[in-house]
């Protein structure tokens, strides 16, 4: 997440729980920086005359104008348990942080006594795995940070500079524009996307992703359906996962 991201991300975090507070350092857990990180931005906020106040003592920390909070929202408890159930299984999904982001913010929305009721009710809905479905159902994403870039190239239409292995392991470096994040055969999730090296659509198998980088070039404009057409034919049979 680059800061512009953050800032925002900020903002509308402690938007999501005022007039309740939260702590430098359960921001900087929640955004995977450090404690100081988290205080430049703040002050950087404040300075560009975001009503964001400190609030002293052992359970204090930051808080937003409660006039810029979200106002309470027509989700009832049992709703709000089934966007949560619907969104379960996404931590290990594109955008899986995303969403349990505005899952946060549907329930600290709602009124307090509803809130907890469907917070309670969360707490009685278990999701239990079917026995004819092996453990390792939903295949990783590949390597530690290679989901973020491609969320990240997805979102700002950015090329990508891939290093990626074959089947047969054989390593090479591509620049490829993004097209489609696709959930394929077998639990692997998949990049779709214009690969510069082939001058063509190719799929791109994220656990076979060695390392991805977002760079400063814009994608070209391509239309989705070029990157949809042969897909259900690359993925079905086989013929360019590359």
């Amino acid at each position: 997440m680059n800061r512009t991201d953050r800032l925002y991300a900020l903002v509308e975090d402690l938007r999501a729980i005022a007039p309740r507070c939260r702590s430098a350092r359960e921001l900087a857990e929640r955004f995977e920086v450090s404690v100081r990180t988290i205080e430049r931005d703040i002050t950087a906020l404040q300075e560009s005359g975001v009503p964001i106040y400190a609030q002293p003592g052992r359970r204090g920390g930051y808080a937003i104008d409660k006039t810029m909070s979200l106002p309470p929202l027509n989700f009832s408890p049992a709703e709000a348990v089934a966007i949560a159930l619907a969104l379960s299984r996404a931590g290990d999904q594109p955008f899986g942080r995303q969403a349990r982001s505005a899952l946060r913010k549907v329930v600290a929305a709602m009124p307090g006594p509803e809130g907890e009721l469907a917070r309670e009710l969360a707490r009685r809905v278990q999701l239990v795995q079917p026995p004819d479905e092996p453990a390792a159902g939903v295949q990783p994403l590949g390597g530690e940070g290679i989901s973020r870039a491609i969320e990240e190239a997805l979102l700002r239409r950015r090329v990508l500079r891939l290093d990626y292995a074959d089947a047969k392991g054989a390593l090479t470096t591509r620049d490829v524009e993004p097209g489609v994040f696709l959930g394929g055969r077998g639990g692997f999730w998949y990049l779709v996307a214009w690969c510069r090296l082939r001058d063509d659509v190719r799929v791109f198998r994220l656990d076979r992703i060695a390392s991805a980088t977002v760079t400063a070039e814009r994608c070209p404009d391509r239309p989705l359906e070029g990157f949809a057409t042969d897909v259900p034919e690359m993925v079905v049979h086989g013929t360019a996962l590359d």
